[in-house]
């Protein structure tokens, strides 16, 4: 009697089992804007406080070769929320429409609703539209197409860092509020939202995204998380940054790099300011990350409930020069990607190992079809990604994937694999990595005869074909260069695919004015080939102001010539200056000791963080004796 009552009690349990490995898991699908690796989990920053972050990544597995299929908010997340590639549906930029290049596609929402599944969002999901059809309930409403809520910002802007120019984002701006979370707002609401959702019963298994703008510029939050890390005058710079770290690779690259924000940061003092705001607003989200957190795990759905976190890309913080997104390298390409999903369903019935790290490469465009197959729906055809629930399985299963990070047109883009990543612009110039021994991307291999292997493999994984970018309806707008750089500049288009078209010259001092085509991208260099500006045209009147170069905005410094001062006494008061060689040092008796101070001062340059260029020495400049500008 007793073996029958065992073997029933068994049988009622396995058939339970079978039952709650068939019921549809919800879905809280985390989105963070302009994360980098600076939490703790992942190691980026040793001064980032992101006990949240890491209490989820600890739960689940965490990806730590995690990267976006684009290097911009809006083909990034486009590419996630539709499952199609930027070089698939021709969306490559931030100032692409959506709706415009893919009028017909699915979004992850929709078509989880088309398959029983209730669909609510709240905050920035999209890029800065909502796309209302697609979903059943939305905070702020849908029928606004504003994702976000009211928030406090300071009623006097700029507080830290002087517009410089046009060119300059109006939000690239920080500062600590004196106001709580709630008078604060932003993604608090966001957070009260989602909480309230993750509280209730439903009747059908629900998808919900929670989309937390912060740590995304304007790096304002209130002052209790500037507390939480340490001072401006303990504050660390960043560990990938290094000086002279331009010097291996293509001109496009620097050009790409030195985008003006970075030497107008440190012109006006403010990198650690800013390396302490943007820890701030990490924090900040962290703890938006634990209210949601915790109402997910005292609520009803705790056990039933499937958590993905990701970011949209990373960011710059000075590594490689550069301030802000928008390139291929690692500190962009590379963002936190984390899942956690709870035993008893179908496709992972034993959920994920508790604690796992998986360093095999993944992509965010992963994503759709992983949900799919979690969720035991049909698979959305069109999807570019691959599923990752094998990953989620065992962590250290066979993978081949290796994800491609798209830039702003056709054909620019990174690879990256386990081991290493390679870069490629539009002109075919080249950049490989070995991750594994150089994480911060320090040392370009290109060149290097011993990884021409390496390189051949990437280049077989090049898509054969690129879908050309779609650009709004053409008009005729007007765009405006002014030359006040004190030299004859060259200026040229860049069609897509193609090689570059000269145009009219600018000379000294003058504006010149052409009539163009939205979309269209332009080059100004001076006739040395140095590159000043790389831009699109984006608007109908448009203005571009071509600066006076300096040392700091430039990073090239070539050199100065005493041989009776000393090198060694040398101050960072030659930034702000040009400085050119003397022709004499470079020729005649002199040339030996000419290129030995070079070498000297190249040394020196390269700890005060600029370039040394030796092929502009025919432009001597002379200080006289005594001088601010001089130098040894």
């Amino acid at each position: 009697m007793m073996f029958r009552i065992f073997i029933l009690m068994i049988c009622c349990w396995h058939a339970s089992f079978l039952a709650a490995a068939d019921e549809r898991p919800n879905f809280l699908f985390i989105c963070v804007d302009d994360l980098n690796d600076w939490i703790g989990c992942l190691g980026g920053h040793p001064q980032a406080i992101t006990p949240n972050f890491d209490r989820l990544a600890a739960s689940g597995v965490l990806f730590t070769n995690a990267y976006c299929p684009a290097a911009s908010c809006n083909p990034s997340r486009t590419a996630v929320m539709t499952g199609i590639s930027p070089h698939v549906s021709g969306l490559y930029a931030n100032r692409q429409s959506m709706r415009q290049v893919l009028p017909d596609a699915q979004i992850i929402p929709k078509y989880f609703s088309e398959h029983g599944y209730w669909s609510g969002g709240s905050g920035k999901i999209l890029h800065y539209f909502i796309d209302a059809d697609s979903w059943t309930e939305y905070f702020p409403e849908a029928e606004s197409e504003n994702p976000f809520p009211r928030t406090l910002y300071p009623s006097n802007r700029p507080v830290s860092l002087p517009r410089a120019g046009d060119w300059q984002y109006i939000e690239t701006d920080w500062g600590a509020l004196d106001a709580t979370d709630e008078e604060f707002g932003g993604d608090y609401l966001v957070s009260e939202w989602v909480s309230e959702q993750l509280k209730k019963k439903r009747d059908q298994p629900f998808w919900l995204a929670c989309g937390f703008y912060r740590p995304h510029e304007p790096w304002f939050v209130p002052k209790r998380y500037f507390d939480r890390v340490p001072p401006v005058s303990s504050i660390r710079i960043p560990p990938g940054w290094k000086p002279g770290d331009l010097i291996d690779v293509p001109e496009r690259a620097r050009a790409l790099a030195r985008n003006r924000y970075f030497p107008h940061i440190q012109a006006h003092g403010e990198w650690r300011n800013a390396i302490q705001a943007y820890l701030a607003s990490i924090a900040f989200a962290d703890e938006m990350l634990g209210r949601v957190l915790d109402a997910l795990e005292e609520g009803p759905n705790a056990d039933s409930t499937i958590v993905i976190l990701w970011s949209d890309h990373g960011w710059h913080l000075g590594e490689k020069e550069h301030w802000q997104k928008y390139t291929a390298w690692r500190v962009c390409a590379r963002v936190p990607l984390m899942i956690r999903v709870p035993p008893g369903f179908k496709a992972l019935p034993e959920g994920t190992p508790v604690g796992a790290v998986c360093s095999r490469p993944v992509s965010l465009l992963d994503l759709f079809p992983t949900m799919t197959e979690l969720a035991g729906i049909p698979e959305k055809s069109d999807n570019d990604g691959r599923s990752i629930v094998p990953l989620l399985k065992d962590p250290e299963a066979e993978w081949d994937e290796v994800p491609m990070t798209h830039l702003d047109r056709p054909g620019v883009f990174s690879l990256s694999g386990e081991k290493h990543r390679y870069i490629r612009y539009i002109d075919g110039s080249e950049e490989l990595y070995n991750i594994e021994d150089d994480p911060y991307e320090w040392t370009n291999l290109a060149s290097n005869k011993y990884f021409a292997d390496v390189l051949a493999q990437f280049r077989e994984l090049i898509p054969e074909d690129f879908a050309p970018k779609i650009l709004p309806p053409a008009k005729r707008p007007s765009l405006t260069i002014t030359n006040q750089t004190g030299e004859f500049l060259e200026l040229f288009w860049l069609p897509e695919n193609a090689e570059s078209v000269p145009l009219k010259g600018i000379e000294v001092g003058e504006s010149r004015r052409i009539q163009t085509t939205i979309g269209h991208q332009f080059r100004v260099q001076s006739t040395s080939g140095r590159v000043h500006e790389e831009f699109e045209c984006t608007e109908a009147e448009q203005t571009i102001v071509i600066p006076t170069s300096d040392a700091t905005d430039a990073g090239e410094v070539a050199f100065v010539g005493d041989k009776s001062k000393n090198l060694n006494h040398q101050s960072r008061d030659i930034e702000g200056w040009t400085v050119y060689v003397d022709e004499k040092l470079l020729s005649g008796e002199q040339e030996a000791l000419g290129e030995t101070a070079l070498r000297l001062l190249e040394d020196k340059l390269f700890e005060l963080n600029c370039v040394c260029r030796r092929n502009e020495s025919s432009n001597c400049r002379r200080f006289p004796s005594g001088s601010t500008g001089s130098t040894s």
